[in-house]
């Protein structure tokens, strides 16, 4: 069997490995941070437990058929508990709480809207069947060419691909405030509604169809789990080990450089940032040009603090978001007219509301994120600024005092994803799942200018986000398994 060099151990390298080990190939992955995980390394401070990235668990069937597929279950590596609520929306002057069922949804949206609950369950039961064909058929393939998407599923369905989730969820509602609410689950796709295929309304199926779920201890014991497995499996790690160089020889992988240091490698997959794993190669290997890049739509950045309270905070959940500004301003100030927003709006995830195992007694885990433009200025001031703003509007909008029960406060920004993940631009999620960005529209999971050389991760095939990452590992693993 083959030599494989893994590069990065996000979801997707960590998938990928497990899978090329199930296979029999000696397979190693290189971290180039001293942790593994990827975006989703776990930050430990004085007792508080932080998710330094993903937080949100959506999707838990992509998971069990991920464990399934090496005879495993998630419950066999981490505990696994639904939200209820699943999560809160603050507006300016209401708040929506989403239950755990969608008969409780349908209760809360009768009260915002007389009359709307009906249209939404039509719209939930179509989502339903986006989700089926999405999950069972589409993200399956590797985007090795258009014919993938045309099933007897999809041509039923293909008007859904050239109109949008806006116009699908302004057409059945009316209130603003179900509107974005509807609206928000595509922000995990990196894309405007208003630029979104309705067909991803599939995404409101994996919210309120599905739920949202919490592993204790956090997203951090999924990654714990599948390196357990990987290594179960024969895996070997190597952290604080950047790859500098990947080598080819008569149009072939050779070898990985580390450290000064060659490492012979039958086949090469790179979970790193697609961007920055193309440099790594000489330039007539290189199969986009920066030309390519600057001109694709990126998912945005993220603005994050970590923060320590010295108290449990009053009248929040577990996920909180916060919408009392303007949706559509913000979304303009990402993707139309990149700036710094005016208004931002945020999300706020306290962990230890309901995992303890998350804080020290009597004390509260905040992990807060604002959506931002990549490539933006980041600068000390700029952090501090914007930390004020939301402090200030969680505190009104919850009735309560927070600035002297700060213990301690760290920040993520742009200049850290660049440095931290090589992240092009400081994109936080990858490349935005636009129609023009879909599928074989999207960055090649296979290198069309190297043999043997793969990539996989948020960048290619099928897109942002941690369920589509576990699906991105298993496609190119089944690549070279099939030798595609």
């Amino acid at each position: 069997m083959a030599k494989v060099s893994v590069i990065g151990s996000g979801f997707s390298s960590l998938s990928a490995a497990c899978y090329l080990a199930k296979q029999g190939h000696e397979t190693e992955v290189f971290e180039k941070n001293d942790t593994i995980g990827g975006r989703a390394r776990q930050l430990n401070k004085q007792g508080f437990t932080f998710d330094m990235g993903p937080s949100w668990y959506w999707m838990p069937d992509i998971f069990e058929k991920f464990f399934a597929d090496f005879d495993k279950s998630p419950s066999d590596y981490y505990e696994l508990g639904k939200l209820d609520p699943a999560y809160k929306i603050f507006f300016k002057d209401e708040v929506i709480t989403i239950g755990d069922t969608l008969e409780k949804i349908c209760q809360e949206f009768e009260r915002i809207e007389p009359g709307s609950s009906r249209h939404l369950k039509k719209f939930i039961a179509k989502a339903g069947d986006n989700y089926d064909i999405a999950i069972n058929e589409i993200v399956l393939r590797p985007g090795l060419s258009p014919t993938e998407l045309v099933t007897k599923d999809t041509v039923l369905r293909v008007g859904q691909f050239f109109r949008t989730i806006s116009g699908e969820v302004r057409r059945r509602f009316k209130n603003p405030m179900l509107i974005s609410t509807l609206e928000f689950p595509v922000l995990f796709l990196g894309a405007k509604p208003s630029k979104t295929p309705s067909f991803y309304s599939f995404m409101n199926f994996a919210d309120f169809g599905l739920g949202t779920w919490h592993p204790k201890g956090g997203m951090f014991e999924v990654v714990k789990a599948m390196k357990s497995l990987a290594e179960e499996l024969g895996v070997v790690f190597h952290t604080g080990k950047a790859v500098q160089k990947i080598n080819v020889s008569s149009g072939k992988v050779d070898s990985i450089e580390v450290d000064g240091k060659s490492f012979p490698s039958d086949i090469v997959i790179a979970g790193a940032d697609y961007h920055h794993a193309e440099s790594l190669l000489d330039q007539n290997y290189r199969q986009y040009s920066e030309n390519y890049w600057q001109k694709k739509t990126y998912a945005p950045s993220s603005l994050l603090f970590y923060v320590g309270f010295d108290k449990k905070l009053a009248n929040v959940e577990h996920h909180n978001l916060f919408f009392d500004t303007d949706f559509d301003k913000h979304a303009k100030e990402i993707y139309d007219r990149p700036q710094w927003p005016e208004e931002p709006l945020f999300y706020a995830n306290f962990p230890s509301v309901t995992d303890n195992s998350m804080a020290p007694e009597g004390a509260e885990a905040g992990f807060f994120l604002i959506p931002i433009a990549p490539g933006l200025e980041d600068t000390d001031a700029l952090r501090n600024q914007y930390f004020d703003i939301i402090l200030e509007r969680l505190e009104e909008r919850t009735n309560q005092s927070l600035k002297n029960n700060i213990i301690f406060k760290e920040s993520f920004c742009v200049n850290d994803f660049v440095e931290e993940y090589n992240s092009f631009k400081g994109n936080a999620y990858g490349m935005a799942n636009t129609l023009s960005q879909t599928a074989f529209l999207r960055p090649n999971l296979k290198s069309s200018k190297v043999n043997n050389l793969y990539f996989t991760g948020q960048l290619t095939v099928p897109g942002p986000g941690v369920p589509p990452a576990l699906i991105s590992g298993k496609l190119v693993a089944d690549l070279i398994k099939n030798k595609k």
